[in-house]
């Protein structure tokens, strides 16, 4: 969709001066408004169209091609004004149509109503797997805080976009929780927290397993834990019904993180729900010829793929990951009808994913081609990787706690007397959530992340607090001068400086980084934009005096511009999930 209205009347522009330069030629405005894009210095122009595409057709070098449609560019109250440099024919657009274009759109609302994308395909991303029995912690944050903009980013360009959850709630790691917990946990239950404090166990009951390895005790450890998983599989047996009860304690304290982080999920799928029925799927396929036996397993040979054997049935009788996944698959599409699938997973099960989407491939499952793995990179600490099996791990609960408890240290008990407690409490969580998701998600894909908490509360630098602070400081800019009401007719012209024609641009560009952000699954390109949106809008701030501007109506202009800027950024920030507090 032409949603970008700047980009949309200069193509139009264009396109009658290329056609009254080349009558022969045949581009679409589509064609045109797909080529424009900014220049590297905004000395050079807001915006650059580039002619090497031309070159082959019109048989005249870019540079002169460049120089022909300008010289047939009619009269307008879009440019400010236009040179051809080189291959590329240089804008500059006026600030008149910015405002009545930009500014207000952004001011009433429309703007943010565009349609970026038609009969976009109903999607389900599925994000956020944390396994009960174990401790959430700062590493489970990377892919709730990138999964849930996803999402977001997905629901403004007009998806149809059902978020969903499938914690592992079954295996090996259940049993070893509840195993020390029946035979070697001396702690009283405490009365809250329980769920991080089941997570401990998982941490104490591996290293016991592994400290008795080589002893007398081990066969009989495996006996236990053998004899766990059967009474998981049957439902029944003391265990069991230690699992359900434990099993809700683990589910509280995610449901406490999903709060705190303000994500909803629209349906929570469970690993335990698929045990049953991906073996009797898989045993399907065997009967169909479709699966093979091999060394005792039952599974696919994907050789071929360069994928090796895919396992679907061990050689005890039970399914594994691949197989609950390729279970749920079919289930998510079933049960929602859904045109595309997306899992946010780290690029450690990138192989296990190119398995599971080959063997619905060669399943004859035509949806397999609409299944699409989200890969990223894990979060480390400044030492190093974390372990919940080893216990090196930051608790996340413990962490955002102590993080609250910082921020109002460092920036926000100054207020107290002034602010009531309500409200610093309120702030303190909101920076605090602004930071961890800014940091979780500031950071390209492919990148690991290294948490830092002392650097991502920074109030200078790349940070969600130095965004959520230019926000309130026009929020407290507007409160201290007044906002006067929108006027239609406003004379824009009067926004002449440099500091404010780059603010306006980067304004014109928010839907289209939003696009690009939701098509490339980047939200590192959204952050990146507001980032330098806020340095744009600080520089603005040093030189453009608002209160005392030289006349009322540029001191006007200024505010709509400053409000303009905070209504942009309130939303981006909205769809990384980060609030903005109205001071700080």
């Amino acid at each position: 969709m032409m949603h970008n209205k700047t980009f949309s009347e200069l193509a139009n522009l264009l396109q009658k001066a290329i056609k009254q330069s080349f009558p022969e030629a045949k581009l679409t405005i589509k064609d045109i408004y797909d080529q424009i894009g900014k220049p590297p210095n905004p000395k050079m122009g807001h915006f650059a169209f580039p002619c090497f595409p031309l070159a082959k057709s019109f048989k005249m070098s870019p540079a002169a091609i460049a120089q022909k449609i300008a010289d047939n560019i009619e009269e307008n109250n879009l440019l400010e004004s236009y040179q051809a440099q080189g291959p590329y024919l240089n804008v500059f657009v006026s600030p008149l149509f910015l405002g009545e274009h930009v500014l207000l759109d952004i001011l009433e609302g429309g703007y943010f109503q565009k349609v970026i994308f038609e009969n976009a395909p109903k999607t389900m991303i599925e994000f956020s797997q944390p396994n009960t029995h174990k401790e959430l912690h700062v590493g489970h944050m990377r892919n709730l805080c990138l999964g849930n903009a996803i999402v977001l980013l997905h629901q403004y360009c007009n998806h149809k976009t059902i978020p969903v959850t499938y914690p592992g709630d079954s295996g090996t790691h259940v049993a070893k929780c509840l195993w020390y917990l029946k035979n070697h946990n001396e702690d009283p239950l405490p009365e809250t927290d329980k769920g991080a404090w089941l997570g401990t166990l998982y941490t104490r009951a591996t290293a016991k397993l592994e400290e008795e390895l080589g002893t007398n005790k081990e066969t009989n450890n495996r006996v236990q834990l053998g004899e766990i998983l059967q009474q998981l599989k049957k439902e029944e047996g003391e265990f069991y019904d230690l699992w359900k009860k434990t099993r809700e304690w683990s589910l509280e304290l995610m449901k406490d993180a999903y709060d705190w982080a303000g994500v909803n999920f629209e349906r929570w799928f469970f690993e335990s729900e698929e045990d049953h029925s991906s073996v009797e799927l898989a045993q399907e396929l065997h009967k169909k010829g479709t699966l093979v036996e091999s060394e005792g397993a039952i599974g696919i040979d994907l050789k071929e793929d360069k994928l090796g054997f895919c396992i679907l049935i061990k050689s005890d009788g039970n399914g594994n990951y691949a197989t609950k996944d390729i279970s749920l698959a079919k289930k998510k599409f079933e049960e929602y009808q859904i045109e595309k699938s997306i899992y946010v997973v780290d690029d450690r099960q990138a192989h296990h994913f190119n398995q599971i989407f080959k063997t619905l491939e060669k399943m004859g499952f035509e949806q397999s081609k609409n299944c699409f793995h989200l890969k990223y990179n894990v979060v480390e600490l400044p030492d190093g990787a974390m372990s919940s099996r080893k216990g090196n791990i930051v608790p996340l609960m413990s962490l955002l706690t102590s993080m609250e408890k910082a921020i109002k240290e460092q920036y926000l008990n100054q207020y107290l007397g002034e602010w009531d407690q309500k409200e610093i409490d309120e702030t303190a969580k909101m920076v605090a959530n602004g930071a961890i998701k800014y940091g979780m998600v500031r950071v390209d894909n492919n990148r690991k992340i290294v948490f830092d908490m002392k650097e991502w509360l920074k109030l200078d630098g790349e940070t969600g607090p130095y965004l959520q602070y230019v926000y309130a400081r026009i929020q407290s800019l507007i409160q201290k001068v007044g906002l006067p009401e929108y006027q239609t007719s406003f004379d824009w012209s009067v926004l002449e400086k440099d500091q404010e024609k780059n603010l306006m641009i980067q304004l014109a560009l928010f839907n289209s980084t939003v696009e690009m952000a939701c098509q490339q699954y980047k939200t590192s390109a959204l952050c990146s934009y507001l980032y330098d949106l806020g340095k744009l809008y600080n520089s603005f701030y040093a030189e453009c005096s608002v209160a005392k501007a030289e006349t009322e109506k540029l001191k006007q202009a200024r505010l709509f511009l400053s409000a303009s800027v905070a209504k942009v950024m309130e939303k981006g920030l909205s769809l990384l999930g980060i609030p903005c507090p109205k001071r700080m």
